[in-house]
């Protein structure tokens, strides 16, 4: 009887033989105890089926002949034991992933993380500036204390060991570094690579332990020109023939940030030159701003010296015909002109000051010329264009307070004609 019974229970398992798997066809083939090879159109797998909590389960072992019935056996027998024991074999495999990942992530480094990051996003920045400064206060600051250490590992002391010491002496650079911190933590987070919450966040963390940006160091403002010595300054500019002077007063004329100058083109100029167009990845809020051209600053693109047919062409180009560099401008204007303490950026400040003090347009006028982006959401909201004949009048006014009839005379167009062609 006993051995009757044995062979009887041995009916029920072991079902399946290696020789004959290749000819099973598609659908479920019990192997035994819950044990399936399961076939499909695309190919054929080890499926376990079980019971838990009165509902049915399958849970993959993998594709066959990549594990083999023998071992197929051995899993299914694992999960068995699982389950005898009161666990769930498919939330078993899934913590025995995460702690694996866990593990794997010990071994990636923050500067990797780093490096991964500015790589990933380097490509939606406006400037290989940009990616270089992240670069260069990472490697200053950062890399040095926790750079090669875990991600994972990361805590508040390590970020405060970063921060403590140029908090208060370089407040803003310290500000950047944290912000970068933080970011880089969260890519980290977000891909497995370390878990928790992110000791560089500031809000209800940090703001603890230092004392606010504003409490340790005053807002630096850009340096500025009184607005009554400008008329006198910019004539002595206008007797200036190089490409740095003029780029300076052009900048001035137009009230434009200096990198919207220095990377201007002759195709941003439209064909009767009224109208200069700085494209929206050259502006400081990303949107597109048009300039209206005062005829003083045409007069002043007309005294360059350009190939009409070129649009890519940089209106005022640096030595090797590429942009002028950032401190071509600064250079001139405080040793050339001699005025060590201004800056270029400092001239829209002056311009601010005079379209307040010396004129009656209205603020939103000034804002726009600018290209300052309107705080008040609602009064942004029902300002929908960007006021360019209201601002032409304002930057012509400016133009002729700016020049004091240092350049008049009769403005040609900017353009050679363009001859129509005959259809």
């Amino acid at each position: 009887m006993v051995v009757g019974t044995t062979r009887a229970m041995g009916r029920h398992v072991d079902r399946l033989s290696a020789t004959g798997l290749k000819s099973k066809g598609i659908g479920l083939h019990h192997d035994g105890r819950g044990l399936y090879l399961q076939v499909k159109n695309g190919g054929k797998s080890w499926v376990f089926r079980y019971m838990l909590n009165g509902k049915s389960r399958y849970m993959g072992l993998g594709p066959y002949p990549g594990v083999t019935l023998a071992e197929a056996r051995r899993e299914a027998e694992g999960c068995r034991k699982l389950l005898r024991n009161g666990s769930d074999p498919i939330e078993a495999r899934e913590e025995h992933r995460q702690a694996a990942r866990l593990q794997a992530a010990q071994s990636v480094t923050f500067e990797h993380c780093a490096k991964q990051y500015i790589e990933d996003h380097s490509a939606g920045w406006r400037n290989t500036k940009h990616a270089y400064q992240w670069s260069s206060t990472l490697e200053t600051y950062v890399y040095p204390v926790f750079g090669p250490l875990p991600v994972q590992t990361v805590d508040t002391a390590l970020v405060t060991k970063v921060l403590g010491p140029i908090w208060k002496n370089k407040t803003e650079t310290a500000t950047r570094v944290r912000q970068r911190i933080e970011a880089i933590l969260d890519w980290a987070t977000a891909h497995g690579y370390r878990s928790g919450d992110n000791p560089a966040r500031w809000r209800g963390h940090l703001d603890k332990l230092f004392p606010k940006r504003s409490k340790v160091q005053r807002v630096k403002h850009h340096d500025a020109m009184p607005y009554s010595e400008l008329p006198e300054f910019f004539t002595e500019l206008s007797k200036r023939n190089t490409i740095s002077a003029k780029a300076l007063a052009f900048t001035i004329l137009t009230a434009a940030r200096s990198g919207e100058t220095r990377g201007a083109t002759l195709g941003e100029i439209n064909d009767d030159g009224t109208i200069w167009t700085v494209p929206g990845e050259r502006t400081k809020s990303g949107r597109e701003h048009r300039v209206p051209l005062s005829t003083q600053a045409l007069a002043l693109l007309r005294s360059l010296d350009y190939i009409a047919e070129d649009d890519d062409q940089v209106l005022f180009p640096g030595p090797r015909g590429k942009p002028l560099s950032d401190a071509a401008m600064r250079k001139y204007l405080q040793q050339e002109m001699g005025k060590p303490e201004l800056t270029v950026h400092g001239f829209r400040s002056t311009f601010r000051d005079w379209a307040a003090e010396c004129t009656n347009f209205p603020r939103e006028i000034a804002e726009a010329a600018l290209a300052h982006v309107l705080r008040d959401k609602t009064e942004a909201a029902y300002q929908r264009g960007d006021m360019l004949e209201r601002r032409r009048m304002l930057m012509q006014a400016w133009a002729k307070f700016c020049t004091s009839g240092a350049i008049s005379g009769k403005v040609l167009p900017l353009r050679k004609p363009r001859k129509r062609r005959m259809v």
